[in-house]
């Protein structure tokens, strides 16, 4: 903990101190700050503190990758270290101030950091449930624990039932969280996913067909309660405070329910139908060719945000099938790149290089690949793209030999191995292996210029 508290030090001291913080929070890797002014940031200075792997703008926010586990552990040190106003969370006035002057917007990239923040809260969930369905997978197999299912039936069962929940009230937890991203009241986005979820849908029938209950999936979901925090907002403006608070959900209810029920229940439909369908139709069919692109462009694509707008599609994809063809894939640039840092690792001769990729190696191999994205390969220009001609590699046979997962997205690398399909997870991990030694070839062909020390 010292070392955590003497990096949180470090940091507040090169982003010019607490005053000069607008907002701070984190992710899964990264120490996320925004600031006043920017001219008091010491980057020179971040960068070079041990315990900062990477560092990554966007927007008006500043990223400080410190790897899986410790940006919390970071964040509370640094507002540990805080003192008043400045030790709170910051209120919507000081967060539009800070948005207001970014020099540059992209709203693509916001768009799709919204998508995720709807998404990224679920996680947890998303791996233990991928996880236990992994582990009754194996207990179902004779070759290797013997009669365990005919003597445990009952486990089987309890465990089921916990590697399914989440997926029983996905819709319900995408609700409330989109709300909540949208600037709407979470129990209403609750409400509206329920609605369109019913099993008393089935009951009604509309324009000659019967309506059904769940059409659409997350897709439906996420336009309805756009819709119903748009809505929402608008009475709230409009109608008196005295009546404001009885007569807002009841409107809010009435007209957003209607419209999702007759318009956008079934746009949903179509939407998540044409994804799934496109989604595995290109990977069934594209075989090598389409695993190569998809892995090979992957990290690009964590670079600008665009990654992103893939949770939607992973989510489509099991809601669908029952499966997801899309993340082993995705998976393999990781491996790409665990083998391109292998070969950086064996002929740099930069001590401090070598220490950040003995630290990141391990996560790397875990599936979490910023460390080694923004503190290794990316910098250092060539390994980057041949991490991706790694990823490549290693997608397009696991795109050849149909590997899939039953889980949606939160687990990468290794740790996926435990949630494939069942005859397919050796295929899984001769994908990585080989998507390894691609990434170490290539970086060791392409070479690197060796930053002194």
């Amino acid at each position: 903990m010292e070392k955590t508290a003497a990096l949180a030090s470090d940091i507040l001291q090169g982003i010019g101190g607490e005053k000069n913080i607008l907002r701070l929070e984190n992710c899964m890797t990264r120490v996320r700050v925004e600031v006043q002014d920017d001219g008091q940031l010491d980057l020179a200075r971040l960068k070079k503190l041990s315990g900062v792997s990477g560092y990554v703008k966007q927007g008006a926010q500043h990223q400080l990758i410190v790897g899986p586990g410790k940006a919390a552990q970071v964040v509370d040190a640094m507002r540990a270290l805080m003192t008043g106003e400045s030790a709170e969370v910051l209120g919507d006035v000081d967060r539009n101030k800070a948005q207001a002057k970014a020099k540059y917007k992209a709203p693509m990239s916001d768009a799709l950091r919204q998508l995720a923040n709807v998404f990224i809260p679920l996680i947890p969930a998303f791996i233990a449930s991928g996880l236990i369905t992994g582990i009754i997978n194996i207990l179902k197999r004779p070759d290797i624990v013997g009669d365990f299912a005919t003597h445990y039936p009952n486990m089987l069962g309890i465990l089921g039932i916990f590697g399914s929940a989440v997926f029983a009230i996905m819709n319900i937890l995408v609700g409330v969280n989109a709300a909540k991203v949208y600037g709407g009241s979470m129990a209403m986005g609750g409400v509206m996913a329920g609605i369109l979820s019913s099993p008393q849908l089935a009951q009604i029938t509309l324009f000659g067909e019967a309506l059904q209950p769940g059409r659409g999936g997350v897709i439906a979901v996420l336009l309805v309660v756009a819709l119903m925090c748009w809505i929402e907002k608008r009475l709230r403006n409009l109608l008196p405070g005295s009546i404001e608070l009885i007569l807002n959900p009841l409107l809010t209810t009435l007209i957003t329910g209607t419209i999702a029920i007759v318009a956008l229940q079934p746009l949903g439909g179509l939407i998540s139908e044409a994804i799934a369908h496109g989604a595995t139709m290109a990977i069934d069919r594209g075989g090598l060719m389409v695993g190569a692109v998809l892995s090979g462009t992957f990290l690009p694509l964590v670079l600008t945000g665009l990654h992103q707008g893939l949770v939607p599609i992973h989510v489509e994809l099991v809601q669908a099938h029952g499966y997801n063809a899309l993340l082993p894939i995705l998976s393999m640039a990781g491996m790409g790149q665990v083998g391109a840092a292998v070969a950086i690792l064996m002929k740099t001769r930069n001590a401090r290089l070598k220490k950040v990729i003995k630290g990141a190696l391990p996560v790397g191999l875990l599936g979490i690949g910023e460390p080694l994205i923004f503190g290794v390969t990316l910098p250092l220009g060539k390994p980057f793209l041949a991490a991706c001609l790694g990823g490549a590699a290693g997608g397009a046979l696991i795109s050849f030999w149909k590997v899939a997962t039953v889980i949606t997205f939160g687990i990468s690398g290794l740790p996926l191995a435990l949630t494939i399909v069942t005859g397919k997870v050796m295929l899984y991990l001769l994908g990585c292996l080989v998507a390894i030694i691609a990434g170490f070839l290539f970086t060791w062909l392409l070479g690197f210029n060796d930053p002194e020390e």
